[in-house]
Order: C-alpha cells, then structure tokens, then sequence
C-alpha cells in the first residue's frame, strides 16, 4: 500500500511541474531631470518615445525644440500631436550604456537634462538553458531517493514476517 502511494507521487511529479517561460525583457528606458522638468525615454528597436514634463504639475510640455545628444551626436526630435516627442535614431540599437542628454529649448531659454542610457544586446538569449535539465536531475534524484525507501521499506516488512514465523 505504501509502495502504490510512493509511485503514484512519483508518477504525478512530472506532470504537475510547469518551467515558466522567460520573461520578455523590459524595454530599455531613460530618466533625466533638471530642477523644473523630467523626461522620459522608453526605446522600442531604433525609435524613442519621449515624455517631457514639468515636474511641478506633470503637465506635458509642448512647442519646445527637443534635441537628445546621443553617443557624441545631436539628434533633432519630432514632435508628435499627443504631446510627446520621437526620436528614430540607429545608434539606439547599439547595446551598451550610453550618456544621454535631453536639450530643451522653450521660450529663449534652454535646459539640459543628463540620464544614463542601457540597452542591452537583443541577440544576447539571456534564458537558462539548464533549467529543464537541472528540473528533471531533481525529478531522477527525488524518484532513486524513493525507490530507495521503497526498497528498504519491503525489506523491513520481509524481516518482519520472517521473525514472526
């Protein structure tokens, strides 16, 4: 009876075990602020969307000439209807950290905001490859662990009844 329960457990094992998939990487993201504004990048690919904010109410702020200085180059950005900025750029593909400087220029007066940029490398398969394997050395260890038990428990009950005869 034992025995049926332990290979029954051990049966129900492998099936009940789910390996999660990776999950995907966030994108990578920049934040720099001065005393009055903030602005956010979030890159997807060779494109950055940009929020530009005033930190006092987080309103967006609009008609200003966006300029992001990017690895030694100054980029010009667009501006789009819902009040943010875009910037298509190459050399946002280019994995590694980079010094990034968002150059606002709104009524005769300009403010630089300074951020540090990370992108990673997307060829790079960040996923455990030994995962699945380390998941069923440990189902091997846990089914040799019962077996093992299951052994020692039929030879103790066989002492036992030939003790008893």
């Amino acid at each position: 009876m034992v025995s049926a329960a332990v290979c029954a457990l051990l049966a129900a094992v492998p099936a009940r075990v789910v390996v999660a998939a990776p999950a995907a990487a966030p994108a990578p993201r920049v934040e720099a602020r001065s005393a009055d504004l903030l602005a956010v990048g979030v890159v997807h690919g060779d494109r950055m969307s940009i929020h530009l904010s005033r930190l006092l109410d987080n309103a967006p702020v609009q008609n200003a000439v966006l300029r992001v200085l990017l690895r030694g180059t100054l980029h010009q950005t667009v501006a789009e209807p819902d009040g943010g900025y875009t910037l298509q750029t190459p050399d946002l593909t280019v994995p590694g950290d980079a010094s990034l400087e968002f150059r606002v220029l709104q009524g005769g007066s300009q403010e630089d905001l300074k951020g540090m940029l990370v992108i990673v490398d997307a060829t790079a398969d960040g996923a455990d490859k030994n995962g699945a394997r380390q998941l069923w050395w440990w189902v091997l260890n846990f089914a040799v662990c019962g077996g093992f038990l299951l052994l020692l428990a039929r030879r103790r009950k066989a002492a036992a009844a030939r003790e008893k005869a």
